[in-house]
């Protein structure tokens, strides 16, 4: 199966109401062979990978045989919100007829005491219920996972049976309870209704997303006749990888691209978080979806459609719900025994007050319904997902992308942080400086260093090719970049050129006092002196984690004297310098061996000990290397975004384990209130329906909760 190709589908479902409607679905699809299965009740999702695109029927045939509907294939990530959704178009219906019957408790009025006219208005409250929740229920336990719904199916069941069963005898008003039936039902739905209304807006983080990149092209086309180039407007998503378009000020940018003519000024905080817009002029790069606040540009694009930044943003964020932290787990499996157990009590709590005391058989019922409604554990299954969607969201707004509830957890066991240098705790813009020649002119060392330079991403690369920019030109038969030692290249004549730090000239000479030195043919031809800056705000972030009690690690490919100097001008206790990739990866598993380890890197020449590392950080600009190699992306390598995670997910897990208590609390001390009698099956039902809105209002509030 390794060498098959599966495709990620995703579909839209509507139904799913809890977190064991998802167990559910995703239990049975695995058990059908679908693979990487996901179902998220908070967004309605369900996603999973596929070989075969022929069995996609059999899936939805298995989603909908459990009671849901599968409503469509989720292309753009946003499901259409216009007009009343299902849940309240449900509400509204069954509230109509449940508010006459609810009056009768108030209104002295003959017909609203009638039976008959009761039962005229429960029937159809009763039969929404019923293919509501009982479809749910039934489908449910055929899965092995019983959900909410057979709680509030049996209640509403049991209410209704009991008071026909009255009607149809002739037993009198003692047997008529048509308003708790409607009432169950309506008030859960309502509860629903608001619920779904609330964890809407806990999950529009990827619905914003997704509004950026709804957007129109000006594209550039030239005229193969007359050679004159025009300009057609056409939705974004038409445009193709090395296509010109137009951008005028006040523009969002439809492309990830290259700008090759114009200056402008770009606001990139949707990608940064930084709402200072950034000056950017020829050869600079724009991502599509940020905004032209000022200028023209003309950009060839380089990256469209699902292969662009913000597309890659926006799937890392989906990608980031299905998974789980370790509390979610454990609720998962205390809402699997918790419905099987409020059964049996229920079933006790009658049994004991109609056989142990003189109670009638109609109190011990509708105590036994009180423990049945009370015990619902909604906002048990909401207390994790609602308060993870919202976190998710402001972490993405703020420039942080994090791969899923793993890595939330994760970073609260955390106490060692190991930083590369290059890049990360330094600019990585360098200037050059010392350079000497030996046995060739600097003229020709210039052309060979940027010739070959040119073809690394690295930041001293990046760095040597924009101070040799204009040298001459030189055409080498193969270059080849070799991670942690630097770049390799033969010439037409043969010639073998290697760049590269001490370590690739340590045979011919002793001197390791310069950063770069440029071989020939396996002898020395000159070297060269860097200097880099340290990022504006490293030594805050340093200072900041040694306040929480992190020990700090500087591991680095760099001489030892530099690493030395940075560590202590920044105030690192360890330093590990001049390591190759392998050899960082065998430090991150010896600090392993004595804590949990966070590896801050650029994501490229660091992605085995950033895959190592217990979380693997990169201070990338969201390339797609490093959005591979890292479980946290800090977008535009801004140092301060760091103390903001820290911040971040512990506010975050401090909401989940808040909505864990109230969720526990609020079921175990209203079960035996429910038992002894001292909640009726209608106030149960208003009091269930508001702890799963306490449970979405709180997690709301990480919106603007202060991180610490």
């Amino acid at each position: 199966m390794s060498d098959q190709f599966f495709k990620p589908v995703a579909y839209h479902v509507e139904g799913m109401s809890c977190t064991n409607c998802a167990l559910g679905i995703r239990r049975t699809l695995e058990k059908e062979g679908f693979h990487n299965v996901s179902a998220d009740f908070t967004t309605g999702e369900v996603r999973f990978d596929v070989a075969d695109e022929s069995r996609l029927p059999l899936a939805v045939k298995r989603i909908e045989s459990l009671g849901y509907q599968v409503k469509d294939v989720i292309e753009t990530g946003q499901v259409s919100k216009k007009g009343l959704a299902p849940i309240e178009k449900k509400f509204w219906f069954t509230a109509v007829f449940t508010i006459p019957l609810i009056l009768h408790m108030f209104l002295p009025v003959g017909i609203l005491h009638n039976d008959l006219f009761q039962l005229a208005l429960t029937i159809p409250v009763f039969v929404v219920g019923f293919l509501h929740f009982g479809r749910s229920a039934w489908s449910s336990l055929r899965s092995g996972v019983a959900n909410m719904d057979v709680l509030i199916f049996l209640g509403s069941t049991a209410a209704f049976v009991y008071s026909l069963i009255g009607t149809i005898y002739g037993l009198g008003h003692d047997y008529m309870f048509y308003e708790t039936s409607a009432s169950i039902i309506s008030i859960v739905l309502l509860g629903n209704m608001m619920e779904h209304r609330s964890v809407r807006k806990t999950t529009s983080a990827i619905d914003d997303l997704v509004r950026l990149q709804k957007n129109t092209a000006r594209r550039l086309v030239v005229e193969m006749n007359e050679g004159q180039e025009t300009v057609e407007e056409i939705d974004a998503s038409l445009v193709e990888s090395g296509e010109r378009v137009l951008i005028n000020t006040g523009d969002k940018i439809p492309v990830d691209g290259e700008i090759y003519w114009g200056a402008g000024s770009v606001d990139e905080s949707l990608i940064s978080g930084e709402s200072v817009p950034v000056d950017k002029q020829k050869g600079d790069k724009v991502v599509g979806g940020t905004l032209l606040v000022s200028g023209t540009l003309r950009v060839k694009a380089t990256a469209t459609g699902k292969d662009t930044v913000l597309s890659q943003i926006i799937e890392l964020v989906r990608n980031a719900r299905k998974d789980k932290p370790r509390l979610q787990n454990l609720a998962d499996k205390i809402s699997m025994v918790f419905v099987p157990t409020v059964v049996i009590l229920a079933i006790l709590t009658i049994a004991f007050w109609y056989f142990g005391t003189d109670l009638p058989f109609r109190d011990s019922l509708m105590r036994g319904i009180a423990v049945l409604v009370i015990a619902c554990p909604c906002a048990l299954g909401l207390a994790i997902p609602t308060a993870v969607s919202v976190g998710l969201g402001r972490f993405a707004k703020n420039g942080i992308l994090i791969k899923g509830g793993t890595a939330i957890d994760k970073f609260s066991a955390i106490d060692t942080v190991v930083f590369d240098k290059t890049g990360t705790l330094t600019t990585g813009t360098f200037r050059i400086r010392n350079p000497e020649c030996f046995g060739k002119s600097e003229e020709e060392v210039r052309s060979l260093l940027y010739n070959m330079e040119k073809h690394s991403n690295h930041p001293i690369a990046r760095a040597i090719t924009r101070y040799f920019k204009g040298a001459g030109q030189i055409h080498f038969e193969r270059v080849e970049e070799q991670k942690g030692l630097g770049i390799e290249a033969v010439d037409k004549e043969g010639n073998v050129f290697f760049a590269g730090s001490y370590n690739v000239a340590s045979h011919l000479t002793t001197d390791d006092s310069h950063q770069v030195y440029l071989l020939m043919n396996d002898k020395l031809i000159a070297w060269l002196d860097l200097e880099d800056e340290i990022k504006p705000g490293a030594a805050e972030l340093i200072s900041f984690l040694k306040e929480k009690g992190l020990k700090t690690v500087l591991l680095s490919g760099d001489r030892q004297s530099r690493c030395d100097s940075i560590a202590s001008e920044l105030g690192i206790e360890e330093v590990y310098a001049e390591k190759l990739p392998d050899q960082k990866l065998q430090v991150i598993e010896d600090l392993s061996g004595a804590g949990k380890v966070a590896m801050v890197g650029d994501g490229i020449n660091d992605a085995p000990a950033l895959a190592k590392a217990y979380v693997g950080v990169s201070m990338s600009d969201a390339t797609q290397v490093a959005v591979k190699s890292a479980e946290v992306i800090l977008l535009k390598g801004d140092l301060s975004l760091l103390s903001k995670t820290f911040g971040a997910t512990r506010t975050t897990l401090r909401t989940v384990k808040e909505n864990l208590f109230w969720a526990f609390f609020y079921n175990v001390s209203a079960i035996p209130l429910a038992m002894i009698g001292m909640l009726t099956p209608i106030v149960a039902a208003f009091a269930m329906a508001a702890s799963d809105v306490i449970v979405v209002l709180n997690s709301l509030r990480l919106k603007t909760r202060k991180l610490r």
